[in-house]
């Protein structure tokens, strides 16, 4: 027995027959063999299964063509040479699909204004963008500044221009210029009325760093804003380090502003003083709008020194002009007091805020275009409220009815009128704070555009809307090209001088008429103002796309690209 049990454990076949004896269990057992008894099928001839495009047996397959042997970049046959090819897709949009010949290469040459260049890289896609320049540095030294400094730099840039009142297309090309140029070329820089916002994503399998900045102040200087284009200038085209250009940025807001106070008093009054020459005042209208406009401005200096929002600023500033007027034509002067209150109406009307805001809206940026034409909105209506308010008192209460048939006698004065013209744009462009070099310069624009507006309305008799457009149509063609000669903003050159074309009569008017209760009348006067500065503002923008449309950017490949991101179809 003791053999027989070692015999069962060495493993023989004694142990095997007692291990088949014995019932096995069900995970033994697979569920594809087949149970005791019954034989295996029979293997397959074949085991390599057939195509369905398997030719049939007994049928012949066709020989193949013989395969003509070549690089896979050369040129097929018809196709035009490299040289032939690019004179031919010179000018026309990229094809659907890639040429033999390669896509051409966009090249922005730095001797464009980089208002042109950025704005043209903007509009492209994002694959279809030139790479930035990078200067080869040696080994050990660092690539290139910080991304997340360059995002600073860009952001305060871009604040400074939105806070001056540039638009949002250029301060986005601002922003994306400077981004640029230190290298970050994957950048999208988005602009809305308070808020700057920065992204940048080195590739698509990086994650995006992304900054913003929003804008609490506005102020208005444009020497400033020529100060913020020279050194993204400087930046785009002779490559300034990071330091440097903090530095001047630092410089650039530290600067006070060229003109005092008292200056900017003097030259509200004076700015009100030729509008009132301008409408068919004489030597007392002047002074008296002289005199009223500059007692507005101390007290819309007073209020925003106490802590009061713009809009009670505006209706401080509107009851000055609008007292001195009633108190004219109550003490029973022989002289034209509806002047008075129409040249303070000028010294106030926001043409600067609307202009922008309509060239936002025509541009495509609908947000932006929207909050500054409801600023504007806010302000007329500050203006309105502190108007009626006298308006109301010196019909109701001071025994006099003002008539505003008498203010409607248009008087056609060439030489006066021309003058006064020229002395109100100079008076606007030192509220404006602008440099000395320019003032001169807006001063003739809009004497330029004056004359072309009486040329236009008073000889030709045509309808003062259209007159108004074509008149600022030349103010915006000339601000443009005197922008691109000195690589500068336009506004300095555009925004006072569209100071002459400001429908301040037209205002004037409908507020009479409601302070009278004439409420036909006031409405078709102030669907006329509305007419007349959406043409100032349309002609505007018309004339600088005008300038941008016949000077094309050189360098730049292919036709220049829409403002428009979407096109309805």
């Amino acid at each position: 027995m003791v053999a027989e049990r070692q015999r069962g454990g060495d493993g023989g076949p004694e142990a095997e027959s007692g291990d088949d004896r014995k019932p096995q269990s069900d995970e033994a057992h697979s569920a594809f063999t087949p149970p005791l008894g019954v034989p295996l099928p029979p293997v397959p001839e074949d085991e390599h299964p057939t195509s369905e495009f398997a030719i049939p047996e007994g049928i012949a397959a066709e020989p193949e063509p013989p395969r003509q042997e070549g690089s896979a970049f050369t040129l097929p046959a018809g196709a035009a040479p490299p040289a032939a090819a690019a004179e031919r897709t010179s000018g026309t949009p990229y094809p659907a699909f890639t040429p033999p010949y390669g896509i051409p290469k966009v090249s922005l040459t730095k001797e464009a204004p980089w208002q042109d260049r950025m704005r043209t890289m903007l509009r492209m896609p994002l694959a279809e963008r030139p790479v930035p320049e990078r200067a080869e540095k040696p080994e050990g030294e660092e690539a290139g500044p910080a991304v997340p400094r360059v995002l600073d730099l860009t952001l305060r840039i871009g604040e400074l221009l939105l806070a001056g009142g540039e638009g949002a297309e250029d301060v986005e090309a601002a922003m994306f210029g400077v981004a640029h140029a230190y290298g970050l070329g994957r950048c999208e820089p988005t602009v809305t009325f308070t808020l700057l916002t920065v992204s940048y994503q080195p590739s698509l399998v990086d994650d995006p760093v992304t900054a913003n900045r929003t804008v609490r102040r506005r102020g208005t200087d444009y020497t400033r804003l020529d100060a913020v284009f020279r050194l993204v200038h400087d930046i785009t085209t002779q490559g300034l380090t990071l330091e440097e250009a903090y530095r001047r940025l630092a410089e650039i807001r530290r600067n006070r502003h060229p003109y005092p106070t008292w200056a900017l008093t003097c030259a509200a009054g004076l700015l009100a003083g030729g509008a009132s020459l301008l409408v068919g005042g004489g030597l007392v209208v002047f002074l008296a709008a002289l005199a009223g406009a500059m007692l507005g401005d101390r007290l819309a200096w007073l209020a925003a020194g106490r802590g009061l929002p713009e809009f009670y600023q505006f209706v401080a500033a509107a009851m000055a002009p609008a007292a001195m007027g009633v108190g004219l034509s109550v003490s029973g002067a022989h002289v034209q007091a509806s002047a008075v209150i129409t040249g303070g109406l000028f010294a106030l009307i926001p043409g600067r805020a609307l202009v922008a805001g309509v060239q936002d809206g025509l541009t495509g940026y609908y947000i932006t275009a929207a909050a500054r034409l409801l600023e504007v909105g806010y302000l007329i209506a500050g203006i309105v409220s502190g108007v009626l308010i006298v308006l109301y008192g010196g019909v109701h209460v001071g025994g006099r009815t003002l008539n505003p048939e008498a203010a409607l006698q248009h008087q056609v004065r060439p030489v006066v009128q021309t003058v006064a013209a020229m002395v109100l744009v100079f008076s606007f462009a030192v509220l404006l704070q602008q440099e000395r070099s320019t003032v001169w310069v807006a001063t003739l624009n809009g004497g330029v555009a004056w004359v072309v507006y009486g040329a236009l309305a008073d000889v030709a008799g045509l309808d003062p809307v259209p007159a108004t457009a074509i008149a600022a149509g030349l103010v915006g063609l000339f601000g443009q090209l005197l922008a691109r000669y000195r690589y500068a903003s336009a506004l300095p050159y555009v925004t006072a001088a569209i100071g002459p074309l400001l429908p301040g009569s037209a205002v004037y008017f409908a507020l009479l008429n409601f302070a009278q209760n004439k409420l036909d009348t006031g409405m078709a006067s102030i669907t006329k103002a509305a007419a007349l500065a959406l043409a100032i503002a349309i002609g505007v923008n018309l004339g600088s796309e005008m300038a941008r449309l016949f000077l094309r950017v050189p360098g730049a490949a292919g036709a220049r690209r829409a403002a428009k991101r979407t096109r309805g179809f």
